[in-house]
Parts: C-alpha cells; structure tokens; sequence
C-alpha cells in the first residue's frame, strides 16, 4: 500500500545534516537510538543492515552493542553519510548510499535490519518493508521506531501551531511525514502484507533544551526548511523566531518537552 510522502521530504542536504546531527541528534534522537541497538543487540546478530542511517547515531549505538558485527549502514543522502563516516570510528562499519525499497544486498544475506525513525519518509511502506524482508535471513529481526502523534510529542506540536497562529496555508511536514504514521493497526497490516508479525512497545520520554537551540533544530535541521523556504509569508530567519517565541511562552526558559515513539520489532512470519 502506498501513502504519500512528497519528494521534497525526504531531502535531508545542504545544511540540514549538520544542524540534524549538531542539535536535534542530542534532543530527540539519542535515547531512542540506544532503546533500538539494545533489541537489536540482544539476539548477538554478525550482519547487521541500516536503512535510513542518517548521521549515524543509531549506527554508532549498535557498533558500540556490536563490536564484532558486520555493519552496512546506508541512506538516501549522501550529505547524511558524510556526517555520519566523519563522527563514527568503528571498524565494523560500511557507508553506501542506498534506497531502502531497492537494496543492493543479497537475498537472506543479513541477521538484522535496524531503521531509526526512516519509514515514515518510505514512499511505499509494504514495499520498504517487503525489501527487509526479502535481505533477511528466516530468523532475523527487522527492528524499527516511528513517532508517535503530534499530540504525543510536544515540541513539533507547539511549533506547528505557532505557525498555525501566524500565517495561512502554514507549513505541514511535521504532521504529514515524520509524526504522520503511528498508526498501530495500519503499521500491522503493512507489516502482514510484508510477511512479517510485529510487537509495538510504545515509549515516553522527555525532549529537554533551549527555545533558541530547538527552534533550529526543528526549523532548520529537518526538511520543514525548504517547506518554510517555498513559504511566501515566511523565510527561514522569521519562521524560526516564531518558533523560538512560542517554545519560550510555553515552556519557559528551559524545555522539558513530551515525547513519545513507537519501537517496532518484526519478524518473518513461518
């Protein structure tokens, strides 16, 4: 089944992967990166895929967990890859630059396929997830998280209706992609469609950080920023002070915002 994501969602370049990696990496990526390497690292897998990989902290959460694994981390953006190889010294790493519905990997080649936070970006979730299937071995694990709502995850949530209140036809990704596709039944039946059976742990933590420092990392670093760019009321510069003003009347000086995701873990269905 196929769910609309727009081409320009999925380009994480120019000065995204910087910013990504700088500012929202340590905000809302680290902690489930390490909740995702301990599963997979506890079934001890030697070959280990990574789709979505990004800057890499999923990638450096698992060669930390995995210090013997073989593990092929990719991504759509090379630009995402060049950060990451620079922040990652693990000899068990291979970069390549891959989409993750058409893997240049062998059939049945790999123990585990990991993806942090990537398949809300997939075009075509069933086939994303017919592509991990079809690379792992009868006994793998293929091992991913997705946000949960926006009504889960507080940050997004206060920033896009900040732009809500501030202009027209205000910009959308936040809730069109990556807080888009937390839906536990439809996550289930794509995953069936697949060939695989999935548990779905959901997980709540806590975004903490500056309003200044956050609206960067939320404007700036992630793909809204083209949306913003396209804007004919906004540009970069306005969109992240409105953004910055309304996380300093929410929150105050220092953010402790609600976040929740959702841990997948699936296997081939026998």
């Amino acid at each position: 089944m196929s769910s609309e994501v727009p081409s320009g969602d999925v380009g994480f370049v120019g000065s995204i992967p910087d910013i990504y990696e700088r500012l929202l990496v340590p905000l809302i990526f680290a902690e489930p990166a390490a909740r995702l390497a301990d599963a997979v690292a506890a079934g001890g897998p030697a070959d280990v895929l990574e789709t979505a990989a990004g800057t890499g902290v999923l990638t450096r959460a698992l060669a930390s967990r995995l210090p013997q694994a073989a593990i092929l981390a990719t991504d759509l953006n090379q630009d995402m890859l060049d950060q990451a190889r620079e922040r990652t010294d693990a000899p068990g790493v291979r970069w390549q630059q891959a989409d993750a519905l058409a893997l240049d990997v062998p059939d049945a080649s790999v123990d585990a396929v990991a993806c942090q936070f990537g398949v809300m970006f997939f075009p075509d979730k069933v086939a994303g997830y017919s592509e991990a299937r079809r690379v792992l071995r009868p006994d793998g694990l293929f091992a991913f998280n997705v946000w949960d709502s926006l009504e889960h995850n507080e940050i997004p949530r206060v920033i896009r209706d900040a732009f809500a209140a501030a202009v027209a036809d205000p910009p959308d990704f936040f809730a069109r992609t990556p807080y888009g596709h937390s839906d536990q039944d439809r996550l289930h039946a794509d995953l069936q469609d697949a060939g695989f059976t999935a548990e779905i742990e959901v997980i709540a933590g806590v975004n903490r950080g500056n309003p200044a420092d956050v609206a960067v990392a939320f404007c700036q670093g992630t793909p809204i920023s083209a949306e913003i760019a396209r804007h004919p009321d906004l540009d970069l510069a306005s969109a992240t002070g409105i953004a910055a003003e309304a996380l300093q009347q929410h929150f105050g000086a220092s953010i402790e915002g609600e976040a929740s995701w959702l841990q997948v873990l699936a296997r081939p269905a026998l």
